[in-house]
C-alpha cells in the first residue's frame, strides 16, 4: 500500500540528521491519519525506534485503541534520504470501530484458560488487556497472558489472547523457535573469538557486545578461566560447543554490521545469551535466550547455519512485526544461517546451502536444503497449502527462493536448482540477496506472509536501487519460480537493466561471483550506479584478484580482516619483499563518476618519524592514486579515490608493497570497491 511517492535523493552525511527527519516526516503522515492506515478516531500511535539501512529509513509504529494496544494494528513507513514517504506497510485491513473495552471475563479466569494450553507451566509473565484485529476479521477486545513451561513439542513460552467477553481462546503465538581469545571448536577448528578480562579472569563474553555471551545451559553461568584459551576439539564438551557458538555469534554480528548496517541482532547493539547443554536434539530461540542441544552422538549443534538460524529468529523478532508469520519464520531464519556461514567462510564449515549438514542432527546428514528443498521431503513450490504446513516443511518454498535470487538456477559454484515454471535464473549474491531480505523485513508487520514478503522484497529492491530493475527483477523471477503468485500490492520498476535475470531453460545463465558481481553498467547508453570489482571484499578466498603468494589470507594473531574472514595482507616479513595485488576493471565511457576505495591499515615495527622505508604504492593502470609508508601507521580507516578520469577504459587497479631488509611494516587491506554511477 503505497502513500506517497518522491524522488531518490543522496543519503545525507549525518545518520543522526537523518533519523531524526525521517521520524519528523513519518509523524506528520501518521498524524493526518490516511486512508492506508485504517484508523479510526479512537486510534493513537506510538513510534518506535527510527531502522536505517543504505540510505533509507524505516519508523515503525504501534496501534492503540482507547489506550489499549492493538495486537494487528502495527505499521511501517519507509522514508528516503530526503524524508520522502515510499511505502507505508499496514498490518490492518479495516478500520476497528466502535469498541466495549469492559471485560465480562475476569483475568484470572483468562489466565487459566491461557494456562491450560500448555502440558506444564513454569510461570506466568503477566496479564493484561488487549484489542486483537485480526487480519479479515472482526476486531476483539483480550486478555494477553503470557505462559512458560512444556508444550506439545517440548519448552514453550507461548502468549495466548483470550476473548475477555466470552473466555474462548482467540490465538497463540509461540516465541520458541527450535531448530580475541583462542579455541578450538569440533565444527570450527581452531578460531579466535573476543573475550572479556576481569581481573586475571577471562570469560567468554564479547568485550563490545556483552550480551554475546555463552554460558552453560545447566547453570546459566558464562564459562571462565585465567588462560584466554578454549575448547578441546571434542564435540561432547560444553565448553568446546561454546567455543563454536561465540565464534559463530561474534561472526554474525560483524556480518550485520558489515553487509547490513545493522548494530547488533536486537538491532540496538545487543544479543541474547547463547547456552550449550539443552538435552534434546535441538536448538532454540525464545525471545530471551537461545538454547543449544546436541546430535545423537552427544556434540553440541552450535554451527553457523544453526546458531546463526537460531539468532535469526531473533533478529526478526526484533524488527517491525515480530516474529513472521504464515509458514515463514523458519525460511527467514534459515537465511540468516546461510549468511553468516558464507560470511565467515570458515574451511571446516564451507559455505553452501544446506542446514545443519555439520552436525548431523539424527545422523542423516542435513535437515534442510536450499537449493532443492524436496530432497529432504519438504516442497520446492508454494501452494495455498503452505502456510498451514508444520513450520519447518513451509520453509522450502521461501528457502528456494532465497537460493535462486542468491545463486540463480545455475548455482554459481553451487548445485544447480530447477525452478517450477521452467525457468532460468541469474542469481545476484548472497550479499546483496540478505539485503533485500533484511530490508523487506524492516518493513514487515505482524501479518506477515509468503504473498506479503513477495510485495516487500519487490518494495526493498526497487528502494534499494532506484533507476535499476535488475534486482527487482530477479526477486521477481524468484517469487514466481517458486509459484508465489504476483499481488496486486506489488510494485512495478521502469529504468536499465544490467543483465538478463530470467530466460527459458534453453538458454544458458549467465554466471559471476558468489558476493556482489561485478557490472559493467547497462547497454541502453546510460550508466547505472554499480560495484565493479570482482570478489572485493575478498571472501571467496584468493580468486578473481591476481596476488603475490598468501596475499589474500585470514586472520593471525592481532592481524585480522576490517569485516569478514579474508583480507589481503602485503609486507609483514621483515625482510626485503615486494607483495602485489592486482586486479582488471573496465570502466564504463556513459558513466559520470567513478571511485575507487577500500580499508586500510598499517602496522610496523619500524621507529623511525621521518623515513619511509617500507611503502604500498596504489594505482589505476598507470596513474598513481596514493603512496604510504610506515610513517602512517593507523589502524582500520577509508580511503577514497576520484578515478573518473579513466572512465571508457580498461585500467588494472593495484596495490604494491616494498619491504626493506628489516622490521616488518604490514598493509592490510579490505572492503575494496570502485563505484560507479
Amino acid at each position: 500500500m503505497v502513500a506517497v511517492a518522491g524522488p531518490a535523493t543522496a543519503e545525507p552525511i549525518d545518520p543522526t540528521a537523518a533519523t531524526k527527519l525521517a521520524a519528523t516526516k513519518a509523524d506528520a503522515l501518521v498524524a493526518s491519519k490516511p486512508a492506508v492506515l485504517q484508523a479510526s478516531t479512537a486510534d493513537t500511535f506510538q513510534r518506535q525506534p527510527v531502522l536505517s539501512s543504505h540510505g533509507l529509513n524505516y519508523t515503525p509504529y504501534l496501534r492503540y485503541y482507547k489506550g489499549l494496544k492493538v495486537e494487528g494494528g502495527d505499521l511501517v513507513v519507509l522514508t528516503d534520504a530526503s524524508g520522502a514517504t515510499k511505502y507505508t506497510s499496514v498490518a490492518q485491513t479495516s478500520p476497528i470501530g466502535e469498541l466495549a473495552i469492559t471485560p465480562k471475563i475476569a483475568d484470572t479466569a483468562a489466565a487459566a484458560t491461557a494456562k491450560a494450553q500448555l502440558k506444564t507451566v513454569s510461570g506466568v509473565e503477566g496479564t493484561k488487556l488487549v484489542v486483537v484485529a485480526a487480519e479479515g476479521a472482526a476486531a476483539k477486545l483480550a486478555w494477553q497472558t503470557t505462559v512458560n513451561g512444556t508444550g506439545a513439542e517440548g519448552a514453550s513460552r507461548l502468549t495466548v489472547n483470550v476473548d475477555a467477553q466470552t473466555g474462548a481462546v482467540l490465538s497463540t503465538k509461540e516465541h520458541v523457535t527450535n531448530v580475541a581469545g583462542t579455541g578450538t571448536g569440533w565444527i570450527n577448528g581452531a578460531v579466535s573469538i573476543d573475550t572479556t578480562l576481569s581481573g586475571s579472569t577471562y570469560s567468554m563474553k564479547s568485550s563490545t557486545q556483552a550480551t554475546m555471551q555463552c554460558q552453560d545451559a545447566s547453570t546459566n553461568t558464562t564459562f571462565s578461566g585465567t588462560d584466554n584459551v578454549w575448547g578441546t576439539g571434542v564435540g561432547t564438551s560444553k565448553e568446546t560447543g561454546c567455543v563454536d557458538g561465540l565464534y559463530v555469534g561474534e561472526g554474525q554480528t560483524k556480518m550485520l554490521s558489515a553487509w547490513l548496517g545493522r548494530n547488533g541482532q536486537d538491532g540496538s547493539g545487543g544479543a541474547w545469551p547463547i547456552r550449550v547443554g539443552l538435552n534434546d536434539q535441538n536448538a532454540y530461540y525464545d525471545g530471551t535466550q537461545v538454547q543449544i542441544g546436541k546430535n545423537t552422538a552427544g556434540q553440541w549443534i552450535s554451527s553457523a547455519d544453526v546458531l546463526g538460524h537460531e539468532l535469526g529468529h531473533g533478529i526478526d523478532d526484533t524488527t517491525p512485526g515480530g516474529i513472521s508469520a504464515s509458514g515463514t519464520q523458519e525460511f527467514v531464519a534459515d537465511t540468516f544461517g546461510a549468511a553468516t556461514e558464507w560470511y565467515l567462510n570458515n574451511a571446516n564449515d564451507p559455505p553452501d546451502y544446506l542446514v545443519g549438514e555439520e552436525v548431523n542432527l539424527v545422523g542423516s546428514g542435513a535437515i534442510r536444503n536450499m537449493y532443492n528443498p524436496s530432497a529432504l521431503g519438504d516442497d520446492n513450490c508454494y501452494s495455498s497449502s503452505t502456510p498451514s504446513d508444520e513450520v519447518h516443511a513451509a520453509a522450502g518454498p521461501g528457502n528456494h527462493w532465497f537460493y535462486l535470487l542468491a545463486q540463480g538456477t545455475s548455482g554459481n559454484g553451487q548445485p544447480a536448482s530447477t525452478t517450477c515454471n521452467s525457468t532460468t535464473i541469474t542469481g545476484l549474491g548472497i550479499q546483496k540477496a540478505i539485503t533485500i531480505m533484511y530490508n523487506a523485513m524492516l518493513l514487515k508487520t505482524s501479518s506477515s506472509s509468503y504473498l506479503k514478503y513477495r510485495t516487500w522484497t519487490l518494495t526493498a529492491a526497487k528502494s534499494l536501487y532506484p533507476g535499476d530493475c535488475t534486482a527487482f527483477n530477479t526477486v521477481k523471477a524468484a517469487w514466481t519460480a517458486v509459484s508465489v503468485p504476483a499481488q496486486t500490492a506489488d510494485p512495478t520498476c521502469t529504468g536499465s537493466t544490467t543483465s538478463p535475470t530470467v530466460s527459458p531453460t534453453t538458454s544458458a545463465p549467465t554466471t559471476g561471483p558468489t558476493t556482489t558481481p561485478p557490472t559493467t553498467g547497462p547497454t541502453s547508453g546510460t550508466c547505472t550506479s554499480a560495484q565493479l570489482l570482482g570478489n572485493n571484499g575478498f571472501e571467496s578466498g584468493a580468486t578473481t584478484w591476481t596476488q603475490s603468494s598468501g596475499v589474500i589470507s585470514t586472520a593471525s594473531g592481532t592481524n585480522t580482516p576490517y569485516a569478514g574472514t579474508y583480507f589481503a595482507w602485503l609486507d609483514g616479513y621483515g625482510s626485503t619483499h615486494t607483495d602485489t595485488l592486482t586486479q582488471s576493471v573496465t570502466i564504463p565511457s556513459t558513466c559520470s563518476t567513478a571511485t575507487l576505495s577500500f580499508y586500510l591499515k598499517i602496522t610496523s615495527s619500524e621507529t623511525s618519524t621521518s623515513t619511509a622505508y617500507d611503502k604500498l604504492t596504489v594505482k589505476a593502470g598507470s596513474t598513481t592514486l596514493a603512496t604510504y609508508s610506515n610513517l602512517n601507521k593507523a589502524t582500520w580507516a577509508l580511503k577514497s579515490f576520484d578515478v573518473s578520469s579513466l572512465k571508457g577504459q580498461t585500467v588494472t587497479i593495484s596495490f604494491s608493497g616494498v619491504e626493506d631488509s628489516s622490521l616488518a611494516t604490514s598493509f592490510q587491506v579490505d572492503n575494496t570497491a570502485l563505484n560507479v554511477s
